[in-house]
């Protein structure tokens, strides 16, 4: 595994353009919703922001003690929530990679992760059979 993210257009099938930063594989990938950026999730317990149309790295997410399995954004484009084999999910700031809030109780890696329609609620799903509702 080359540990980057190709970008690809795909009427040229050229690739256009290559994320790269990131110590281990990619384990998730996500756009925000207005498309203007794209997040990766990787093997090396971080998470990078990139701009979609130049393709440099906004921000690094660090925090995680282990891999970061699922990433998502609230439907604003303002949060972005990752969830990792630590058994922690995070709030974090796209734009500065502040983490805003560690979301801690499973007891077994989180596997997956999203915000509802309004964006104030979160819902995670973990191997130790439960899924939590954050408020």
């Amino acid at each position: 595994m080359d540990k980057t993210c190709k970008i690809w257009d795909t009427a040229m099938g050229k690739c256009v353009g290559n994320l790269r930063g990131h110590d281990d594989e990619i384990l998730d990938v996500v756009f925000d919703f207005t498309g203007q950026f794209i997040t990766l999730a990787s093997a090396d317990s971080s998470a990078r922001v990139y701009n979609a149309v130049t393709h440099h790295c906004i921000c690094k997410l660090d925090g995680h003690a282990g891999e970061i399995l699922k990433i998502s954004f609230n439907p604003q484009g303002t949060k972005l929530l990752t969830a990792s084999a630590d058994k922690t999910a995070k709030v974090w700031d796209p734009k500065s990679g502040t983490c805003l809030q560690t979301l801690e109780g499973h007891t077994d890696e989180i596997f997956s992760c999203a915000f509802n329609y309004e964006g104030d609620t979160v819902i995670t799903g973990s191997k130790d059979n439960t899924c939590r509702i954050w408020r």
